[in-house]
């Protein structure tokens, strides 16, 4: 093998030779030759990965995604061009943050597309046409499918030619097969692509928004026509569970029958905890229900969601303030009226076969723990998106610690229950020379220069669909207000809703909002937290933050609201304006889901997020919100006792025991090394002795020096020997220091000399 090897590189290299290029291309040649020995004739070859023929691939589990490459190679570029057959929004949106550092640096890009089944979207193209540094062509002349990227360097190309179109499933998400090749202009393959590509641009015509209005017009035609004419499938006469719900009902099922009555739901927002519940109830066919939210308008929508489930099979009704329906099979009732004595003892205390609690996070207030005290249910469901608590209620201790189920965002992602996001994390803006902050001065977060650089940033990443329909959460109710204001003086048609604001008022916003174009719709609504939990607007397309991010918590909640599925609304952009905030580390924390407060862990999703969020979902941060996050990262102190003792009680609720090490890994909760890394700790045998009152445990000084040597010097892992010699050590009790040796040479710590030298 060696000499064929030999002999195809001799034969690269005379190849090369007889070619007369710049000497300046020699380490390159090298490093391209070696890589393609790589790819192409043994992988066990060392070479350069960055230049190896590689196959580009969407693959979650390994951390690849064929936009990862594409961004990749386009940052690092001195010229692009892009021949593909498809052009959508969703495939452009992802790439806006590169595309804006391209035009920022220069670099310029030719892409080349086509009509052929009219399916790019005119309003990818309009977006293209906006960047100066892009000349954009259309190709009319035959049918049209290439699917290529070609990117120039200094002193070589790299092509990346496969399957996948500039749309969001293909550079995310489907089975893709894109080859991706490095290789210098002269090389055949590279000048032969080149030349097709310039054939087709020379026979493609300029596009020009006039152009693409009148495409506009084609386009809109063919998708209502594609509309009108779809026959629905029968299926889609009879509602079924999802994929999640199918097993949490299986779960609930399988604990109602070991005999027990209460069980804890945990699932993201959007994933269908509502209907879940009402698929469960159909399952469960009480002779009466009852469904516990904290707003009214929560209440009716949850009633609705039970009447697609059971048709005119059930009576259903409101119990609230303005509405006072007892007598229902199914009965939706707030807490607050429900809580009140003449209300609550109008109904016996096993009325209800079936209780589900909505939101139980909250159900260490009194008034929810009045009514669960009250009734004696036959079975109790609560369901949440957020367990976690800041004060001392142990929700899982309500329920017995029995967790019917749990989703996490991340994981809804990857099954695809959720309306994929992409999520664009900007540099908010500096007055004054003052960068915003936790601290600054109203004046600054309401005036003219700060709404105008929302509104060109608003406009520039976009939304998804025809009209924006968008949320907007701010600092506080006068904040909100006077942006509202300043928005409706600049063309925009928008509403502040605040907990000042009645039912009926809200619920007349939502609907405005979510009406198509009309002179009586709403572009946006300004908030501050009604809208944190509960309230379903699954028409809603962009979300935007305005306000720092105080609780990882809350950010999801807030995100969240963009992320039901609704008709036509293919993907949700969230935009959030990144200030000089001290907590802004929670950001990159919220979104992976990671709750080690490991710094690299943090520091790594923030560069790297697009690998690793699942879906076709993605996360951009712009060059400045990168430090401004990096630099709350460095201040951040992960080993502050308070930090610890918060994640380690959260845990021990939902366990319902002190937690072993292992299950602060197992339950993703934060890192133990932070107890061991704590300067008043250095274990977690202290830990314990400090604070929690079930640890009787008593070691001698001697013991515990022992147990703060490992905690600090091995539990991170990341000398693997050093973890193996424990192990032997603790597995063999012969000939020991034989096998510590045998071990210190596998991982190249001692050589063959030193362990002949030193004896059995």
């Amino acid at each position: 093998m060696d000499n064929k090897i030999d002999n195809n590189r001799s034969f690269l290299e005379a190849a090369i030779d007889s070619k007369s290029i710049d000497d300046a291309s020699s380490p390159v040649i090298d490093d391209i030759i070696k890589a393609s020995e790589t790819g192409l004739i043994n992988n066990l070859i060392d070479s350069n990965l960055a230049l190896r023929p590689r196959l580009i691939i969407n693959n979650y589990s390994k951390g690849e995604k064929v936009l990862s490459e594409i961004i990749s190679e386009l940052t690092k570029c001195t010229e692009f061009m892009i021949s593909v057959a498809f052009i959508t929004s969703s495939g452009i949106v992802p790439l806006l943050e590169t595309l804006k550092y391209l035009a920022q640096k220069g670099i310029k890009g030719s892409i080349l597309t086509t009509d052929y089944l009219n399916f790019s979207e005119p309003k990818a193209l309009k977006k293209l046409l906006k960047f100066s540094n892009i000349s954009l062509k259309m190709y009319s002349k035959d049918s049209f499918h290439t699917k290529g990227y070609i990117f120039k360097h200094s002193n070589h190309y790299k092509l990346i030619v496969g399957s996948s179109n500039l749309t969001q499933t293909a550079l995310t998400k489907n089975k893709e097969w894109n080859i991706k090749i490095s290789s210098l202009e002269e090389g055949e393959l590279t000048k032969s692509v080149l030349d097709e590509f310039e054939n087709m641009w020379l026979e493609a015509e300029d596009l020009t928004i006039e152009w693409i209005e009148a495409y506009e017009k084609i386009y809109k035609k063919q998708r209502q026509s594609v509309r009108e004419s779809k026959v629905p499938r029968l299926s889609q006469y009879k509602l079924r569970p999802n994929k999640m719900q199918v097993s949490a009902i299986q779960s609930l099922d399988n604990l109602r029958e070991k005999g027990i009555n209460k069980a804890l739901l945990i699932s993201a927002t959007g994933t269908g905890k509502t209907y879940l519940s009402a698929f469960d109830v159909r399952n469960y066919n009480p002779r009466r229900a009852l469904f516990i939210v904290h707003r009214e308008q929560i209440a009716k929508q949850a009633l609705n969601s039970y009447q697609n489930v059971f048709g005119d099979t059930k009576t259903m009704g409101i119990l609230s303030g303005t509405s006072k329906d007892m007598d229902k099979d199914l009965i939706f009732s707030t807490v607050q009226t429900l809580s009140k004595e003449e209300v609550l003892h109008s109904f016996d205390k096993d009325e209800f076969d079936y209780i589900i609690i909505d939101e139980v996070h909250k159900a260490g207030a009194m008034s929810y723990q009045k009514i669960v005290d009250y009734f004696k249910p036959k079975f109790l469901l609560g369901m949440t998106a957020t367990p976690e608590r800041t004060d001392d209620f142990d929700i899982f201790k309500m329920f017995d610690y029995n967790i019917a189920y749990e989703i996490r965002l991340q994981q809804a992602l990857e099954e695809n229950l959720l309306c994929p996001f992409h999520y664009f994390g900007i540099t908010d803006i500096s007055i004054d020379g003052k960068v915003l902050d936790d601290t600054t001065d109203f004046r600054y977060l309401v005036s003219d220069e700060r709404v105008n650089h929302i509104i060109k940033k608003l406009n520039f990443y976009g939304y998804c669909g025809d009209k924006v329909k968008g949320l907007i959460f701010c600092s506080d109710k006068k904040e909100a207000r006077e942006l509202s204001d300043k928005f409706n003086k600049r063309g925009y048609r928008t509403v502040a809703l605040t907990g000042d604001n009645s039912q009926p008022e809200r619920e007349v916003a939502i609907e405005r909002l979510e009406q198509e174009e009309n002179s009586n719709c709403l572009d946006y609504i300004f908030t501050v937290d009604i809208f944190n939990e509960g309230v379903d607007i699954p028409a809603v397309n962009q979300v935007v933050m305005l306000r720092p991010t105080m609780s990882s918590i809350v950010f999801i909640q807030q995100l969240g609201r963009g992320l039901r599925r609704f008709e036509n609304k293919e993907y949700v952009v969230i935009i959030d304006f990144v200030g000089n905030y001290n907590k802004n580390f929670l950001i990159p924390i919220a979104l992976s889901g990671d709750r080690s407060y490991n710094k690299d862990t943090i520091r790594k999703y923030v560069m790297e997020g697009n690998r690793i969020i699942p879906g076709c979902s993605t996360v951009n941060f712009d060059e400045i919100s990168k430090k401004r996050i990096f630099e709350s990262i460095d201040k951040a102190n992960f080993n502050d006792i308070k930090l610890i003792k918060e994640s380690y009680n959260a845990l021990k609720q939902k366990l319902g025991r002190i937690p072993r090490l292992k299950d602060f890994d197992i339950h993703d909760s934060i890192d133990p090394v932070r107890i061991f890394n704590s300067n008043s700790l250095g274990s977690y045998h202290r830990f314990l002795t400090k604070y929690e009152k079930e640890y009787n445990i008593q070691l001698t000084p001697t013991q515990e020096s022992f147990i703060e040597f490992i905690s600090k010097k091995l539990a991170s892992g990341k000398r693997v020997h050093e973890l193996e010699l424990i192990k032997y050590t603790i597995n063999n009790k012969v000939k020991l220091i034989a096998g510590l040796r045998r071990i210190l040479h596998f991982f190249n710590f001692l050589n063959n000399q030193y362990i002949r030298w030193y004896p059995s």
